[in-house]
């Protein structure tokens, strides 16, 4: 995300390098989707360059590889997924979890092969699912199954929310792309960790995503004062205000919780020297 185009000049300094653009967002949120190395695991060299660029508290949610997810459906991917600890293993702390995204096709009837894979991963990480076919939601057998799993593996399910963005047709062409792209997933707001995390997809109308987020502002509240520490990432079909949007929603939630931290204070957006 610190390299979209439309932010450029705007939240994050132009021109800029990559290392640049990254450090500037880190003074806009504190953790981000780790959303590339789902198309390919990073260098470490490039991971390094995360690292020096962010705080030790930032927060870097990073999703394992299609390979292991999609491709190989969690089956004989110990190569790749050694690559890929590998390769994060530069983060430290900054790895708040690692994410695993899996197909719509994987259904309750894959439950136990999500088990045993969990059940090899290593201790060191956090671990996050998130599940896209109906069954875990609209069938309790099937939602309890998963949440005892993930439970025991003290691993978070991830609701990706999209509620507010399919409750009104498309109104423009980044909403319509989205519309035939986004799955319709329902909202589920049970917390299984003490790091719940939260995928929300609001619309281009600020005013639409507002409303629909006042939900996640309840629940945001009552996690931070039963002493867990959430995680919440906001999308709009063309993210172009995200930034704006995640310190407006971060506010929101403040003004119910009082001793929660501010979000750091954004850099200018001026172009930005090492010296």
């Amino acid at each position: 995300m610190w390299s979209l185009k439309s932010w450029q000049g705007r939240y994050l300094p132009h021109p800029a390098t990559a290392e640049q653009r990254l450090r500037a967002y880190a003074g806009w949120c504190d953790a981000v989707e780790g959303n590339t190395t789902f198309y390919a695991t990073p260098a470490r060299t490039t991971v390094e360059s995360w690292a020096r660029q962010t705080d030790p508290d930032f927060r870097f949610v990073v999703k394992l590889p299609k390979p292991i997810t999609h491709e190989r459906r969690l089956v004989g991917a110990d190569a790749e997924l050694r690559a890929f600890l590998h390769a994060i293993e530069p983060l430290g702390p900054r790895t708040h979890a690692v994410w695993l995204q899996l197909p719509g096709s994987f259904t309750p009837a894959d439950v136990p092969t999500l088990a045993a894979f969990l059940h090899r991963l290593p201790a060191e990480h956090r671990y996050a699912v998130e599940v896209r076919h109906r069954a875990f939601f609209d069938d309790d057998r099937a939602a309890r199954q998963l949440e005892d799993l993930l439970a025991a593996a003290d691993a978070e399910w991830v609701p990706f929310d999209t509620v507010a963005f399919f409750r009104s047709p498309p109104t423009s062409d980044a909403e319509r792309e989205a519309w035939t792209k986004k799955p319709r997933m329902p909202h589920r707001s049970r917390a299984l960790t003490d790091r719940p995390i939260v995928r929300y997809l609001g619309r281009d109308d600020t005013t639409a995503t507002v409303e629909g987020w006042q939900p996640w502002v309840a629940t945001v509240t009552g996690w931070l004062r039963e002493g867990r520490s959430p995680t919440f990432f906001l999308h709009t079909p063309d993210n172009a205000d995200a930034p704006d949007l995640a310190r407006r929603f971060h506010d929101e939630v403040r003004a119910h919780v009082p001793d929660l931290p501010p979000l750091p204070q954004p850099l200018s957006t001026e172009p930005l020297t090492l010296f």
